[in-house]
């Protein structure tokens, strides 16, 4: 009796033995047979029999994957806990098997595929549904096993497209942007283009710009140019970015200084900064206040324009940045004069000489007022000479237009100016004849002008 219980004992043993291993556990998993499946594969794996093959656990990773897929399962958290299990079955396999040989299997590539299929699925409902975290943590798994499908040619296409905008958007979205540059420029680097890829483009240019990696920036700004030509993004340039990426002016200064740093002489960089400055200091609010620092800033922009009119010593506007400012500046000193000045004189009486401090004040002012406008006329000059060997030919009557406006403008300004100089000379001194002469030639010039 004992002997019978023994061989009974020894031949269940076998059966279960036999029932737990991988050829019949494979074999139930080609039939269809797969919830029996899965409970014979846990089994072998409690027991310890079979976790020492590799295959073992691709076989596992198959079942999970594809009972993950099945339409009770697909898109439910049950069915994305078991797609994780079957990723770390897969994981071991990998671990255990570098060569993957056996995943081009009939019945093992369904592991591969279920997984992708599964992270793509369940990552598209999340992009769906602007779960940019969630969906990005799907999609970048399953651009992994995508990859993987592809050097297996279990996939025909040479790059999977489809996952590759979706992992980058959902990156993008959730803030992931390394990872959001590294799928978009997989597409980049194949050159994709049509609806919807422009987008992938203008992402590299200014990330790659942010990053301060101008190999990068300048290779997708130039792929860019090539795929859509008709867009004005891709014709932007360095210095465009600098100023357009950020929002504050010190911010915008700040950019421009790293520009100029390695390139000093560019002619946008000194131009804009130039601008910033000019911006700031003749502001159109009501009442502006000027910066403690104006006289440095005044300084810095006299600098910058000065550098992108010898960049570029055909351009006039420069020049008229510079005269105007200085016109601004004695325009707002000329008012303090003249207010002072009936100050003084509302206060004079007769025999009562003006007050030192007055006098002072006085004097300091109409230098202030004399040094701005001496200030302008240099750049305006510049600027009258530049406009008045300008043709228009093939020009817009627009353009045209603008440029006798601008000629007018200056030539006004000189005239005044060294008028003032004339008044400030003694009457009948070389100064004065001199002074006079110029006024009258930059006159004529202003009446000639049509």
């Amino acid at each position: 009796m004992k002997r019978l219980f023994l061989v009974l004992t020894i031949s269940l043993s076998a059966l279960m033995s036999k029932a737990q291993s991988i050829d019949v556990i494979k074999n139930e998993f080609t039939l269809q047979q797969y919830d029996k499946a899965k409970a014979d594969v846990d089994k072998a794996f409690a027991n310890g029999k079979i976790t020492g093959k590799a295959e073992a656990h691709l076989l596992k990773s198959a079942i999970y994957s594809t009972i993950a897929m099945s339409d009770v399962n697909k898109g439910t958290p049950t069915g994305d806990q078991l797609n994780n299990d079957a990723v770390v079955a897969f994981n071991k396999y990998k671990e255990m098997d570098p060569t993957m040989e056996l995943v081009t299997d009939l019945v093992y590539q369904s592991a591969p595929i279920n997984i992708y299929s599964s992270f793509y699925s369940s990552g598209y409902n999340d992009y769906a549904d602007k779960k940019w975290q969630a969906g990005f943590e799907k999609l970048k798994k399953a651009v992994e096993f995508s990859d993987l499908l592809i050097s297996k040619k279990l996939l025909t296409a040479t790059l999977d497209t489809n996952v590759l905008i979706l992992a980058g958007i959902t990156a993008e979205n959730s803030g992931n942007k390394d990872d959001a540059a590294k799928f978009y420029g997989r597409l980049a680097d194949n050159k994709l283009s049509g609806d919807g890829f422009e987008s992938v483009y203008r992402f590299l240019v200014g990330h790659y710009f942010a990053k301060k990696d101008m190999a990068a920036f300048e290779k997708y700004k130039a792929t860019g140019g090539e795929l859509y030509p008709k867009s004005e993004f891709f014709k932007f340039d360095k210095v465009d970015f600098a100023v357009g990426l950020v929002e504050t002016f010190t911010d915008k200064l700040k950019a421009l200084e790293e520009i100029l740093a390695t390139d000093p002489n560019n002619f946008k960089a000194n131009e804009i900064m130039g601008e910033l400055y000019y911006d700031t200091l003749n502001s159109s609010a009501e009442k502006p206040v000027l910066p403690p620092n104006a006289a440095e800033w005044e300084a810095k922009m006299v600098t910058a324009f000065n550098k992108a009119a010898a960049a570029n010593p055909g351009l006039e506007m420069p020049y008229l940045y510079l005269g105007d400012h200085f016109i601004n500046k004695a325009a707002k000193v000329g008012e303090l004069r003249d207010a002072h000045a009936k100050e003084m004189k509302a206060k004079a009486k007769p025999g009562v000489k003006p007050t030192a401090e007055d006098v002072a004040k006085r004097d300091m002012l109409e230098k202030q007022y004399g040094d701005a406008m001496e200030g302008a006329r240099e750049p305006y000059e510049k600027a009258a000479g530049i406009l008045s060997t300008k043709s228009h030919a093939g020009e817009s009557k627009g353009q045209e237009m603008r440029d006798k406006q601008q000629y007018k403008k200056a030539t006004s300004y000189l005239a005044n100016i060294f008028e003032y100089k004339r008044s400030q000379s003694k009457p009948n001194s070389p100064e004065f004849t001199k002074w006079a002469a110029e006024a009258k030639k930059w006159n004529d010039i202003y009446e000639g002008i049509k």
